[in-house]
């Protein structure tokens, strides 16, 4: 597990806050930077037209047309939205990773790494726990 951030963020909330605005597993990957197992949610399985949003503040993350089989077993997308994501060192489970979180509201969105499709050649594999997909209208 991470340290919890202590840089600010668009917005803020307690623990106490976070902890009554999302379910016990979104706590876990967003604020405790947990991940959930592969394969579970059912956002791997989500491709209508829409956008991936953040559990926490709603921030538009990630566009369906940036989403990829990448048989990891969680969402992956090759890039995301302009000015959604930030990055970070992430040196747990003994190993050096690039972190990925939400810029608004610093939850922990996943990692990125340098194995992914054109255009980009990045694999942005994040929690489905830390997503809401909103159908295009």
């Amino acid at each position: 597990m991470n340290p919890k951030r202590t840089e600010p963020f668009g917005m803020s909330k307690t623990d106490a806050e976070w902890k009554q605005q999302l379910t016990p597993e979104q706590y876990h990957v967003l604020r405790d930077h947990g991940t959930e197992r592969a394969g579970t949610s059912p956002l791997n399985r989500e491709h209508r037209p829409g956008t991936f949003v953040c559990a926490g503040c709603a921030l538009p993350l990630f566009d369906m047309s940036a989403k990829f089989e990448s048989g990891s077993g969680w969402p992956s997308f090759h890039e995301p939205l302009e000015h959604a994501v930030g990055t970070d060192v992430d040196r747990s489970a003994s190993m050096i990773r690039t972190g990925v979180h939400c810029r608004r509201c610093g939850g922990h969105l996943g990692h990125v790494f340098e194995d992914g499709p054109r255009p980009t050649g990045l694999r942005y594999c994040v929690n489905g726990a830390a997503m809401r997909f909103e159908p295009a209208e």
